[in-house]
């Protein structure tokens, strides 16, 4: 009779702590960094700077509707870092990472090029095989309004050109590995 008492208490923990899994509310931390793109190049280069006291904005929207779930903005730290804590799951929604402010006049500009990313999707749930509470942005940069003039060779040192095609002159290959 004992074990049969031992069973039924031992199945009843068990149970309850499933249950607390199941409705924990683990705090997620969104980190990323804010940058200069010093070369307007729309990616972080050698001479990119980071920015401290840059403004970005964490926002939730429901997949159906576009209906804002979750705002919350923060400055960057030193370096142009940021961590932005978020409760609870948000695995139906689309989040992301959006350039709000820029610190310094002379790089505050946002690129409304259709192919330029001025926000990091980001996803916000422990429902995707991602382990751990950090989720990494993709970094976001604000651009110069003048390009620098180490530009040029920054550029070459990648293999391009200012106008970003390749120094070689090779065509860009189509995603099947064919020339377009």
């Amino acid at each position: 009779m004992a074990n049969s008492k031992s069973i039924v208490l031992v199945s009843a923990l068990c149970f309850l702590s499933l249950i607390g899994v199941a409705y924990s509310t683990e705090t997620l931390n969104v980190h990323g960094i804010v940058y200069c793109d010093n070369c307007r190049t729309q990616f972080f280069t050698r001479i990119s700077e980071p920015l401290t006291g840059a403004k970005v904005r964490l926002e939730c929207r429901e997949s159906e509707g576009g209906k804002v779930t979750l705002t919350k903005e923060v400055d960057t730290e030193e370096l142009g870092t940021y961590s932005i804590p978020v409760e609870g799951d948000h695995e139906e929604e689309v989040c992301e990472v959006i350039l709000v402010k820029s610190p310094k006049e002379d790089c505050s500009e946002i690129s409304n090029e259709l192919h330029a990313k001025l926000s990091a999707r980001i996803s916000l749930t422990n429902h995707n095989g991602i382990t751990g509470p950090h989720r990494m942005a993709n970094p976001l940069g604000f651009m110069k309004k003048e390009v620098d003039p180490r530009c040029a060779e920054v550029l070459k040192e990648l293999g391009l050109t200012p106008d970003g095609e390749f120094i070689d002159g090779a065509p860009d290959a189509a995603p099947d590995g064919s020339a377009e």
